[in-house]
């Protein structure tokens, strides 16, 4: 393990989009779980910090077109948000790899609606109440709770994987347990609709009930978790989901040519919502 961690090793630039990223101990799990997949693929770890505000206010795009993998993770509260979905956007438009962590999985997913399906006033309850199309909503059974202190889903919950798909193949199993910190959820409402449209809801409660993992299926890796990996994630046994993604990441090689236009498309559209 030691061998593999020498600077000698080729390196592998991610962005971490955050809304914490001034103290990087606020993401110290998730930093340290790249880490470990990183020495797997015996790469050298370079974090570019991006704070995702900056995305909103068109900075930081720069950083995007140069990174080998983009990883959005979670957080609580509205500020930022928007800069998180053009995260999740320019990854997906540009086919770089990417990994959403509880609200990575809920941005990429309303950046799916708002872009592919075409429901531009997508969102999350969690950030505009009355949302016309809450594609994120809160959990069915605590409707009606006023005090929302200690109703999160917290804590280590199972895990269905579909076979045939990048999670399964990153799991090698089908039935996993994961460790969760959450209050919203995928709204099953609109299920149907993605799947239509090539998202693959690749992990599921054993019940059915609950989406625990998304993925994009003609990217080459682009795949959120409801839960966090990155608490179960060691040194000599890297999360499965964060060796997957790192594998993909060294594998990809941005283009220093990224298409101007393209990229003055998403600039500004967080904003707009």
């Amino acid at each position: 393990m030691i061998d593999k961690m020498q600077p000698a090793a080729p390196s592998v630039r991610i962005a971490v989009v955050g809304k914490y990223v001034e103290l990087h101990d606020a993401y110290m799990s998730v930093k340290e779980a790249l880490l470990h997949a990183a020495m797997l693929v015996e790469r050298q770890l370079e974090i570019e910090w991006l704070h995702s505000s900056d995305l909103e206010k068109d900075r930081g795009f720069e950083i995007l077109e140069t990174v080998n993998g983009v990883v959005v993770p979670g957080g609580f509260g509205e500020r930022g948000v928007e800069g998180k979905i053009l995260a999740a956007r320019f990854a997906r438009e540009h086919k770089i790899p990417y990994l959403g962590l509880c609200l990575g999985m809920q941005v990429m997913c309303i950046e799916f609606a708002r872009n592919v399906l075409a429901v531009e006033d997508a969102h999350s309850t969690e950030f505009e109440l009355h949302a016309d199309h809450p594609v994120i909503h809160l959990m069915p059974d605590q409707h009606g709770i006023n005090n929302l202190g200690g109703t999160m889903r917290l804590g280590l919950y199972p895990c269905s994987l579909k076979p045939g798909t990048v999670a399964a193949q990153a799991y090698q199993r089908t039935h996993v347990e994961e460790r969760h910190r959450h209050r919203f959820e995928f709204n099953n409402a609109y299920r149907e609709r993605f799947s239509s449209a090539g998202m693959v809801f690749s992990g599921v409660s054993p019940d059915d009930l609950l989406v625990e993992i998304a993925e994009i299926s003609d990217h080459p890796f682009m795949l959120g978790s409801q839960f966090h990996p990155e608490f179960q994630s060691r040194p000599n046994r890297p999360h499965p989901l964060f060796a997957s993604f790192m594998k993909a990441s060294a594998a990809y090689s941005p283009s220093v040519e990224v298409e101007a236009a393209s990229t003055a498309e998403i600039k500004g559209v967080g904003n707009g919502h």
